[in-house]
């Protein structure tokens, strides 16, 4: 039974929700947690899960969650992940904090993508399932929102450093989300009286003392001008100690930078740069997209003039040839399981190659002399056999490896060299580039 995880879906925002709530260890572990299922069974519309993962993956049932929960417990706790095999993805875990620590039903949901939500009934069902929990479990704060934007606003710690943080916890209202429950302790920091008169599109009070309090009908529409006035008005009236102008600027700016940004990237590049924009984080996407609209590639500088070339000097030619061959193959080797284009060596392979140095950032997450003495090598190598092999190069090999040229049309290029420069750092991944070479050659070979 294969699960559909968010990760396999295209970059994009999701439904976030995080709920922390007190339990009794001491009643029947079925007992104590049916009603979490049941207001999910009631509720998940749409998007309920069907696979229930402990140690094992099991399809989604009642008697698979308690075995799972039972399988994962150890001393002082137990989790199990829930799932879907099919859209909409959904990443949720349920997890238990037992004695001799204090008692905790820790429950996150992340559903993608958010646009799922968009329908005002869909929303409803949602706030009725963590209102169930919420009058089960008390809590001292959860909450559900975009995730992207949620991110952006730097949840849970908003900004504090760790030790603040721990010591600190939710002792303020730092951010106020779409949907929010807050504890009695946090209600009667703000005023009971304070807290039920929020103008927002639903304010109840629960039977344990806390408050369900929600801005919207909608959570999709969140960045809309409409619901950051709603926001803004909302973190205000609760804290009036906030400056509404203040509130309400950070919020439009946070929108700014979900705003959807067209990809004008340079046509070399193109393809290379639409996997790294891909391969950060959602909330950071339009950033990327845009940093990467305005930055252009320098024109390389590892070539000369054909009739400018070094001459062989070497005593075997071939021998030289068949060397680089050899290194070539290491970065077969090194890449085969990660890369397996890499056994092409098309030009296809080089953007390949260029994307998993940039993801594993490579020039920073492995030693230096490893990456000197053997990486280097055999990406040089490699550059340069699929020059020869694609645009009819020729090596002219010389003792030192950065002096080897490849003969392309009128230039010749120092394949070696380039891969120095590449491996300097992960923006040099970018900026000497083993696609924009092999593209600018191309363009030079007649």
């Amino acid at each position: 039974m294969k699960r559909l995880s968010v990760h396999d879906l295209k970059p994009e925002d999701s439904l976030r929700l995080v709920f922390e709530g007190a339990f009794d260890p001491r009643a029947p572990r079925e007992s104590e947690l049916t009603p979490v299922l049941q207001a999910l069974e009631e509720h998940a519309d749409g998007w309920m899960p069907d696979v229930a993962e402990g140690k094992r993956r099991r399809k989604y049932t009642r008697a698979a969650i308690w075995k799972a929960l039972e399988e994962s417990r150890d001393d002082v706790y137990t989790s199990l992940g829930l799932y879907r095999t099919k859209w909409p993805a959904l990443d949720m875990t349920l997890a238990l904090w037992l004695p001799p620590r204090a008692p905790m039903l820790d429950i996150s949901i992340n559903a993608k993508p958010l646009s799922f939500f968009a329908e005002a009934e869909r929303c409803l069902e949602f706030v009725e399932m963590v209102r169930a929990w919420a009058s089960r479990y008390p809590v001292s704060h959860a909450v559900a929102h975009s995730n992207d934007d949620i991110n952006l606003a730097r949840f849970p710690h908003f900004g504090r450093d760790k030790e603040t943080w721990f010591r600190d916890g939710f002792d303020k209202i730092y951010e106020v989300c779409w949907l929010n429950v807050f504890g009695p302790k946090l209600v009667e920091t703000v005023g009971r009286e304070r807290m039920l008169s929020t103008p927002a599109w639903r304010v109840e009070e629960l039977p344990n003392g806390g408050v369900l309090l929600v801005t919207r009908p909608t959570v999709t529409d969140f960045a809309s001008e409409e619901a950051r006035l709603a926001q803004a008005r909302v973190h205000c009236h609760l804290r009036p100690d906030l400056d509404f102008p203040t509130v309400l600027r950070t919020l439009r700016e946070r929108s700014a930078a979900l705003a959807p940004v067209e990809p004008r990237f340079h046509p070399d590049m193109a393809p290379l740069l639409s996997r790294v924009v891909d391969d950060v984080a959602s909330y950071e996407r339009q950033r990327k997209i845009a940093e990467l609209n305005a930055w252009q590639p320098p024109e390389p500088e590892e070539w000369r003039p054909a009739d400018s070339a070094l001459p062989s000097d070497v005593e075997d030619p071939e021998r030289a040839c068949a060397h680089y061959r050899y290194l070539a193959e290491h970065l077969v080797a090194l890449l085969h399981t990660k890369v397996p284009s890499i056994f092409e060596a098309t030009p296809a392979s080089l953007t390949e190659a260029d994307f998993y140095f940039w993801h594993e950032e490579f020039p920073t997450s492995r030693l230096r002399e490893n990456i000197d003495a053997h990486a280097v090598p055999a990406i040089g190598a490699y550059l340069g056999q699929v020059l020869v092999r694609h645009l009819g190069g020729r090596w002219i090999p010389r003792e030192k490896l950065e002096e080897t040229q490849v003969l392309v049309g009128h230039r010749v290029w120092f394949p070696f060299v380039r891969a120095r420069h590449y491996m300097r750092s992960r923006q040099a991944l970018l900026d000497f580039s083993l696609t924009q070479l092999y593209r600018v050659a191309e363009r030079h070979r007649s």
